[in-house]
């Protein structure tokens, strides 16, 4: 399913083409696509809200497959294994940032489904550096949403600065969301979830949240820390308003829309912190990942076909998908 011009989801803009199957170079593995996650950040691609990098493009960067193919060199995969793969697909590996393990703001980093074709099709070349084994106990749908939506939820709660036993604030409920709840339950947290829909919150009081409400709603006690899913930037002032003195909070998404004028006294005062999460390292899916089978964390899944891309993007731009979105490729 491929992008050749940005345009609104309801005008379907993905359109299904045959091109021919990659061929994986040196170091290089080819994975047959299994499932492939639906992810705010293909939304954002592909309504034109992040600046092109490639047209045509095939979108997808929550990808579980099975490795079909291998290129000269390449040492940590073997036909047959189960991999997947995340947003981050290179980096240059030389530069200060990447040498200090911040490789997420490489200058040259390339990204699945934005800079190169990503899982939105039947097959995927990836350098074997940037796969990951998938664990045994996740099936190719629970898999898919742990490597973008679980990952960059994992690296936003540990920006969020939250303790263990803390109280955590999360606004929006989707795909990272409902991961994170998981992760921040194991660790003894109380999760408070603030969100429109009912049936997210819903699901979050399954998942053991201990309050859920709407972003207006006051929460029965200060939050320590914060996550804002939800590309929408007014919630950062409802988030600062909720927000204990001394308290962090984290923007997750690649795309916010403009965040309003803010009281300096009433929002930020008191050593309260805002900081952006930009993209995420592989030592992040690496933990994630491992910390995914220790838990065990479950995800729910939606499924479609990959022809229903349009449909399955319309539906999480309406916030209709209970958990996560993914697509179904191949068998």
């Amino acid at each position: 399913m491929t992008l050749k011009e940005t345009r609104p989801v309801e005008e379907e803009p993905l359109v299904m083409v045959e091109i021919d199957d990659p061929i994986p170079g040196p170091k290089e593995v080819r994975i047959k696509v299994l499932t492939c996650g639906v992810c705010h950040t293909d939304l954002h691609i592909i309504e034109g809200e992040l600046p092109f990098k490639k047209l045509p493009i095939i979108p997808g960067h929550e990808i579980a497959g099975v490795v079909d193919a291998t290129g000269e060199e390449v040492t940590r995969f073997r036909r047959g294994d189960r991999a997947g793969v995340a947003w981050l697909n290179s980096t240059c590996g030389n530069c200060k940032l990447c040498v200090k393990g911040n490789e997420n703001l490489c200058e040259k980093a390339r990204f699945t489904g934005y800079d190169v074709d990503g899982g939105y099709a039947q097959y995927t070349v990836v350098s074997e550096d940037f796969a990951y084994p998938i664990p045994n106990g996740f099936s190719d749908l629970e898999a898919a949403p742990l490597l973008c939506a679980g990952v960059i939820g994992f690296r936003a709660l540990r920006l969020s600065d939250i303790e263990k036993g803390g109280r955590l604030g999360l606004f929006g409920f989707g795909a990272s969301a409902h991961i994170v709840i998981q992760v921040a339950r194991y660790w003894g947290c109380q999760v408070f979830v603030f969100s429109r829909s009912e049936e997210h919150r819903k699901l979050a009081q399954k998942l053991g949240a201990v309050w859920t409400g709407r972003a207006e709603d006051e929460p029965p006690a200060k939050l320590q820390s914060a996550i804002i899913f939800a590309p929408a930037g007014k919630l950062v002032l409802d988030a600062l308003r909720v927000l204990e003195k001394g308290g962090t909070l984290a923007l997750a998404g690649i795309y916010m829309t403009p965040i309003p004028e803010m009281d300096y006294q009433e929002h930020l005062y008191y050593e309260r912190t805002v900081r952006s999460v930009a993209n995420s390292t592989r030592k992040d899916a690496q933990d994630l990942l491992s910390l995914a089978t220790e838990i065990p964390i479950r995800t729910e899944v939606q499924e479609f076909q990959l022809e229903e891309a349009n449909r399955s993007l319309l539906l999480l731009k309406q916030g209709k998908i209970q958990g996560a979105g993914v697509l179904r490729v191949s068998k």
